[in-house]
């Protein structure tokens, strides 16, 4: 059973809305960060990434900055940038991205249900980034930045949900990047009881994005559990932020690979051993998409193939049989020598949402060989994550994403 709890939330105004959201604090580097931010002093981007606050010199890392994000949280609310709800709701947050909508349920999670499994996994996090927003939501005593989970559909939430869709939303605009944004307060007491019990009934929810958030608010709760000794089991810190969306809603988008080199191989030797388990189709100068799973695209010296993977390389392994895994284990390692993808240097991964002029650009610029994907799908992320298994890295981007500063969930 999941344990899916209303929250009282902290969130802007409705004029403020448009100004706060912002895209989540991982999308950018200091220095795109810092463009984003400037002349949009109500952005949460300023508090989810303060350094923004400072000159270069000062580190990233520094305490002054996690410091700077809780003064500017702490202030904006004292400003009445933000109201505070005086009872615990849910909330419904609907997408809308080229006229395709999603619509999740903003809640807290139990911190016991990603520790006991409930919560699945398909990810490993790594330390460092980790300590980043374990010290971000420790000191600034919230968690700002929603933990985007996904659910199998459920009958009875839909029915909750369009009903409560029938109302006037609270929010209601559209971003500098075209995606819309609706969101409803769900305060009625039958509402707030039926959604709270169908997640009961709920076995397993699941991670489609924000690992490395997750990650951190449970070792933060951990971390008060430590502090306060007698602690209940139903202080704030003991849950986290997040949205969940059915699973029948949600797009991924491919995430694409780009390689500096071709592991010294000539073009003609490097095509003969992707032959060797790849049928190639020389398809000319057009971009192209792969159509279905076991196919991709790639591009080189200006122009493109068609790779469809043979039978023989062909897996129904949950993790083997992802389109990510045939390329990395029957191309990208064996072929061009790429070892471990997380920490290899010569290959770069690109989101969906770019393009595949991204692709052709980046091999115009530094590398020597991009391949286009076929999205790994939502039921191929649930059924690794209901084995127990993870992904290869950059397996998934989902799009549009949640964004920061409409929802805070305050730990106390």
């Amino acid at each position: 059973m999941a344990v899916v709890k209303p929250f009282v939330c902290i969130r802007p105004k409705k004029e403020n809305a448009a100004k706060v959201a912002a895209l989540p604090y991982d999308v950018y580097n200091r220095r795109e960060a810092c463009e984003e931010v400037a002349g949009k002093p109500l952005s949460f981007l300023n508090i989810d990434r303060a350094e923004t606050q400072f000159p270069s010199s000062v580190d990233t890392y520094d305490d002054r900055v996690y410091e700077k994000a809780r003064e500017l949280l702490d202030k904006q609310i004292a400003e009445g940038i933000y109201v505070e709800d005086q009872r615990e709701n849910y909330y419904l947050y609907e997408l809308t991205m080229e006229g395709r909508s999603q619509t999740g349920i903003v809640a807290c999670c139990s911190i016991d249900d990603y520790i006991s499994g409930v919560i699945k996994k398909h990810e490993n996090t790594r330390e460092d980034k980790e300590l980043d927003r374990i010290r971000h939501v420790d000191v600034t005593n919230a968690h700002t930045g929603p933990i985007f989970l996904a659910y199998r559909q459920n009958e009875a939430l839909r029915v909750i949900v369009d009903k409560v869709k029938e109302g006037e939303p609270v929010y209601d605009f559209v971003s500098e990047d075209g995606i819309g944004h609706r969101v409803w307060i769900v305060s009625c007491p039958e509402a707030v009881t039926g959604i709270q019990s169908a997640f009961v009934k709920i076995p397993s929810t699941y991670i489609a994005d924000g690992h490395h958030r997750a990650a951190s608010a449970v070792k933060v709760g951990l971390k008060r559990r430590r502090e306060n000794p007698d602690y209940s089991g139903g202080e704030a810190y003991n849950y986290f932020l997040a949205v969940l969306f059915p699973d029948e809603e949600l797009m991924i988008l491919p995430y694409n690979r780009v390689i500096k080199d071709l592991n010294g191989l000539s073009k003609e030797a490097f095509l003969a051993a992707v032959e060797e388990k790849f049928l190639v189709k020389e398809t000319g100068r057009e971009p192209y998409e792969p159509s279905g799973k076991g196919c991709f695209g790639m591009f080189l010296e200006e122009t493109w193939y068609e790779l469809e993977a043979k039978n023989e390389i062909v897996s129904h392994d949950p993790v083997k049989g992802l389109d990510v895994s045939i390329l990395q284990d029957q191309l990208l390692g064996p072929v061009l020598g790429v070892g471990d993808p997380r920490t290899d240097r010569r290959i770069d991964f690109i989101g969906g949402i770019r393009g595949l002029g991204e692709l052709e650009r980046r091999v115009h610029e530094d590398m020597a060989v991009a391949f286009a994907m076929y999205p790994t799908s939502i039921r191929e992320l649930l059924a690794v994550a209901d084995a127990g298994r993870l992904m290869p890295p950059k397996s998934t981007w989902f799009e549009p994403k949640l964004r920061s500063g409409l929802f805070i969930h305050p730990l106390g």
